[in-house]
Parts: C-alpha cells; sequence; structure tokens
C-alpha cells in the first residue's frame, strides 16, 4: 500500500519557493522547478497560484512580513541611537541571510493591497524607531526616506559584490549609520533653515 503524499498547502509553497530564491537565486525559482521540488506535478501548483507573477507577488509579500517581524523583534525595548544601530543591523542580517527573498520585497505592486499593507508596516516602525527625536513630521519622513536609502544601498552593493576593497563591511555600515544619527541628532536639536534644491 503506497503511503499517501501530505496535503500540499500554499504556505509550503511559499516557503520553498523562498528557500529556491535565497540559495539559487530569484531566477531559478519557476513554476516547473518549485513543482519538482516540491515532488508534485505543475498542474497541482496552479490549484493554488495562477502563475510566476502571483508567485512572486506573495514571495515578496512573505518576504516584507518576515523583515518586519525581525526588525520589530530587534528594536524591542530600545529608543533612539541603540534602536537605529539595532534596527540597521537587524535589516543587514535580513538581507544577508535571505538575498533572494530580499530581492524580491523591493518589487512593489502598487496595486497589490497585501504588499502595500505589509511595507507601511515596516514605515511605520521606522517612524516609531525615530518617535524619540523629536521631528516634526515631514522632517521624519524625509529621515525614514534616508535610513531606508542607506541601507538598501548597503544591502544592494554587497549583493551585487561592490565593495571590493578589503575593509570590515560591518564598520563601514557602523560608520554610515553614526553619520545618519549625527545628523538626526542635529535637526532634532538645531533649527534647520530650507535649502535650495540640488537641481
Amino acid at each position: 500500500m503506497s503511503q499517501k503524499k501530505p496535503r500540499l498547502h500554499l504556505q509550503n509553497i511559499i516557503q520553498t519557493a523562498a528557500e529556491i530564491a535565497d540559495k539559487e537565486g530569484i531566477e531559478a525559482v519557476t513554476m516547473a522547478y518549485l513543482a519538482k521540488r516540491l515532488a508534485i506535478r505543475p498542474p497541482s501548483l496552479y490549484n493554488h497560484i495562477d502563475g510566476i507573477t502571483e508567485l512572486r507577488e506573495k514571495l515578496a509579500v512573505y518576504g516584507l512580513k518576515k523583515l518586519y517581524d525581525k526588525l520589530a523583534v530587534a528594536t524591542i525595548g530600545k529608543a533612539k541611537d541603540e534602536a537605529i544601530y539595532a534596527f540597521a543591523n537587524a535589516y543587514l542580517s535580513f538581507s544577508r541571510s535571505h538575498p533572494g527573498l530580499y530581492e524580491l520585497t523591493l518589487s512593489a505592486n502598487l496595486e497589490n493591497e497585501e504588499h502595500i499593507l505589509a511595507g507601511n508596516k515596516i514605515i511605520d516602525l521606522i517612524l516609531k524607531v525615530l518617535n524619540g527625536y523629536h521631528l516634526e513630521k515631514e522632517t521624519a519622513l524625509h529621515a525614514v526616506r534616508g535610513l531606508r536609502s542607506i541601507l538598501h544601498g548597503f544591502s544592494s552593493l554587497e549583493q551585487k559584490g561592490g565593495f571590493k576593497l578589503a575593509l570590515d563591511l560591518n564598520h563601514s555600515l557602523h560608520l554610515l549609520i553614526d553619520s545618519f544619527i549625527l545628523g538626526i541628532n542635529r535637526y532634532a536639536t538645531t533649527k534647520i533653515i530650507k535649502r535650495s534644491p540640488l537641481w
């Protein structure tokens, strides 16, 4: 008597696809290869997912939720400078541990409500981290954009092999965060005049 296969669930599909993306790259995530990894026939996948586009969208949302959870845990009980360092370390830890999944989180779909909500949760978390500096609302949003730019830029360059010099990458990151924090503290304690646009 043959052993009955375990029932296939969407969560199993997403988790397996995420493992492929992280270990073999996002280009390796295809419906055929995913079916092979799950030991099922490709048509069975279409009972759960319409195709590769929907799969990637679900992976992006899954990645954003995992990233948020990691960032939230890292910043619990911390405030101001300590919270920003913890946030930055957790962000880089995620991008290093889940390079494929991280790359997929950046494929924003402005029509996907789940993606928007998951992304907004991370933005709200950054605003909470910055709350202790008592920045004006617009300044705080600029600071959110700045911190995201630093962390994403660093993560992307690292993943693409953009850092060739034999220097400690974590030290480089901490110098960047030091500079960001100095700027935020300056904004928090000094009235900054509005400058002319760069172009």
